[in-house]
């Protein structure tokens, strides 16, 4: 039977999921400009496939347009199985105006503001936990070799697609979690590291698939189980492309406008937590002793800080400043990336400009502080359910006004939906539910 080759176009919505359409490969020309027709309400599609409260109804038109520097080209080896080709666009209104729901135009917009603001371009990587669904996993074999050689044919098969996709594979090995691994990719500049995240995640799920697995980037598999996180390294570099994050004459070795920053982000994080943290499940992991983020604090090499100053080697030849860099922590996998990195960049452009000072970082169990010793300190417990944190974003004029007019509204329907959607499932069942769905 003949087949014509398609190629898909497709955009990280509010969910995280990754949804487009496609189209002959042999109309590339025209589809590079025209793109393809979106609708407005696909914003309120959930997770679940449930439909959110729409302000749009069945009205308006949209159109998704391809990003010629984002396009993915995977070469099928098996006779009869057709190449895995697609591209990541922006969604616009026809008239080439950017849509106030395009979470890559959003990031867009808070990569501007910081350049604009600061001089400084982003400079950053997702680090992703992911699990292997229905495998029962070996006790014994976390971080080990045994661990890593059960899984040596997607390792080596995800690292070649990482390379033809244009990736830069780092690490790849077994986490602490039931059959949880962990893979890394290199740094990229601006919007590339957000188009990365989203297209690594599209080859851990294509390579297991052909591989007779599957995986899922689910925050929480079982409530009494280890996490999936989304750990963002951030750096900075100056309009020279200098490395500028660290300055040793500072505190913690962070340049001042890296102190402002992190400052900024840590001072909002309690709102930003909606978009980098955006499921019901994401707080159940969020909690002390998790190795995720509880709080609102730095830490200096320190995982259980929402932001770690990360180490650098005197033996890597590299120098410092190239090497230094700090990490988010409070993230998962049902964030888009364009959300979640935009939610932080809008927080620390908002820290540089309110001149904060860099924070101290802790060196004590914030757990065991009473409410009032966290307030004395400067400190906040993060939101305990999703419906809190969307509490804190869209009732807060400065975060929700980071954003484009009417996006806060939208996106708490969204999330409403996805919450209405659960119902009154038992925290298993919602496990059970994001894990079947990322």
């Amino acid at each position: 039977m003949k087949r014509e080759a398609l190629v898909f176009i497709c955009c990280s919505d509010v969910a995280g999921k990754v949804r487009g359409k496609a189209f002959p490969l042999i109309e590339i020309d025209k589809r590079m400009k025209l793109g393809v027709g979106w609708t407005p309400t696909n914003v309120q599609i959930t997770c679940f496939d449930s439909i959110a409260d729409s302000p749009y109804g069945s009205l308006g038109d949209l159109m998704l347009i391809p990003d010629p520097t984002t396009h993915v080209k995977l070469s099928s080896e098996a006779e009869g199985v057709p190449d895995e080709q697609f591209f990541i666009g922006d969604i616009l209104y026809t008239d080439g105006t950017r849509w106030e729901c395009c979470t890559r135009s959003i990031l867009k917009s808070a990569l501007e503001r910081l350049e604009a603001l600061a001089g400084i371009t982003l400079y950053s990587a997702f680090e992703h936990e992911f699990h292997f669904k229905n495998d029962i996993g070996k006790i014994g074999s976390s971080f080990t070799s045994a661990g890593f050689r059960e899984k040596r044919q997607f390792a080596e098969s995800i690292t070649a697609a990482m390379r033809e996709s244009g990736l830069k594979p780092d690490t790849f090995m077994k986490e602490h979690g039931l059959d949880q691994y962990e893979a890394t990719n290199g740094p990229a500049t601006g919007i590339s590291s957000a188009d990365h995240a989203v297209i690594f995640r599209e080859l851990i799920h294509t390579v297991s698939e052909k591989l007779g697995m599957q995986t899922s980037f689910t925050p929480l598999r079982d409530p009494d189980g280890v996490g999936n996180g989304v750990h963002i390294h951030i750096s900075f570099l100056d309009s020279e492309g200098i490395p500028c994050t660290y300055d040793p004459n500072h505190k913690y070795g962070l340049s001042k406008v890296a102190g402002q920053f992190i400052a900024g982000v840590l001072k909002y994080l309690d709102r930003i937590v909606a978009l980098t943290s955006p499921s019901v499940i994401s707080y159940s992991r969020l909690t002390p002793h998790r190795w995720s983020a509880a709080f609102n604090n730095l830490g200096y090499r320190d995982r259980e800080a929402a932001v770690r100053i990360c180490p650098v080697s005197d033996m890597s030849g590299a120098s410092k400043a190239e090497q230094f860099n700090f990490e988010f922590r409070a993230g998962d996998a049902c964030a888009s990336p364009y959300l979640a990195l935009a939610a932080i960049v809008h927080a620390g452009a908002q820290g540089i400009e309110e001149n904060l000072d860099c924070p101290d970082a802790t060196e004590e169990d914030l757990s065991l502080l009473s409410i009032d010793d966290l307030s004395a300190k400067g400190y906040t417990r993060l939101p305990r359910t999703l419906s809190q944190a969307l509490d804190n974003f869209t009732n807060d004029e400065v975060v929700s006004g980071w954003f484009p007019k009417g996006f806060s509204d939208i996106y708490r329907k969204h999330k409403q939906g996805e919450i209405d959607y659960l119902g009154e499932k038992t925290e298993l069942e919602i496990c059970a539910a994001y894990e079947n769905v990322y």
